[in-house]
């Protein structure tokens, strides 16, 4: 696919700003969910030409046998279309997508395109948590709209807790990273932070422009509504141990997961970069 130009880039991001994105998202998130089978059946078959889907992993390969588009949107693969590394102890990609960024962190800071940074803290919306991952690595992960667009843990773990956090809609395609400064920590996002076998580890689930909901699996919707305020929950009294494979959320609709690790904790696989296209369950890193 030819690249856009770095005008109509930069055109494309700096109209997101004044776009009700919020509003925007309610609707997609309304009409996605419609049940009417012209309606969503129709959105079906346009979704799949645009963006030549194959059903053939789904565990549904019939379109119109989904309910809602939200239905086939977020649709489940068959058990044996992801096999997970036979190393107990890789950490497992948690999606389908693209690699738009991957390395270590350099002090707090993670790269989001050439020239621009953010910080953990920011990321997370708490300076403590922030800290707790210097100089540790880091992966930025891209869900495109032909994605499978359900998150499942890389590793096993016990949550600790999760922080919904207020923000903008920008999209988070590349075009848009590269042109909006601290685009993921500006935007709406979901932190959740589990303890795992090779210390606390970071899933950041971001929202996007017309991303009608994230979901998680123990909890439910956690947007909408719109969040106000920054949203804390602790679990350390009511655990929840997820295994590796263990589906984690979804996306209604896409965006970008961030995984963060501890310092010295992984080594990132070799041959990732920007733009490496990845699937869910295959070996990401290994411990370090």
């Amino acid at each position: 696919m030819q690249t856009p130009a770095p005008l109509a880039e930069a055109l494309f991001a700096s109209v997101q700003y004044a776009l009700p994105t919020h509003a925007l998202s309610r609707i997609v998130h309304r009409v996605t969910r419609a049940r009417a089978p012209l309606l969503k059946n129709a959105l079906i078959e346009l979704f799949c030409r645009r963006y030549a889907i194959d059903l053939a992993e789904a565990k549904i390969s019939d379109p119109h046998a989904y309910a809602t588009f939200n239905d086939f949107f977020i649709r489940e693969l068959r058990a044996d279309a992801r096999p997970f590394p036979v190393d107990a102890a890789a950490l497992a990609c948690p999606v389908d997508g693209s690699i738009s960024q991957v390395g270590a962190l350099q002090g707090e800071r993670l790269v989001q395109a050439k020239g621009r940074h953010f910080n953990t803290a920011e990321l997370l919306a708490d300076p403590e948590d922030g800290a707790a991952f210097e100089g540790g690595a880091f992966a930025t992960l891209y869900l495109a709209p032909r994605n499978y667009h359900r998150v499942h843990m890389p590793l096993a773990g016990t949550l600790l807790r999760t922080r919904l956090v207020p923000g903008r809609l920008f999209s988070v395609n590349p075009a848009t990273a590269r042109h909006v400064p601290r685009l993921f920590a500006r935007n709406e996002r979901l932190v959740c932070l589990f303890d795992t076998a090779v210390g606390v580890v970071a899933l950041v689930l971001v929202g996007a422009m017309l991303v009608g909901s994230i979901e998680t699996a123990w909890a439910g919707e956690a947007t909408p509504p719109r969040a106000r305020r920054i949203v804390e929950r602790d679990y350390k009294s009511e655990p929840v141990k997820l295994e590796r494979g263990a589906e984690l959320g979804r996306f209604n609709m896409g965006s970008s997961v961030i995984l963060l690790c501890p310092r010295g904790a992984v080594t990132w696989a070799a041959g990732l970069g920007p733009g490496t296209a990845v699937r869910m369950g295959q070996a990401l890193a290994a411990p370090a």
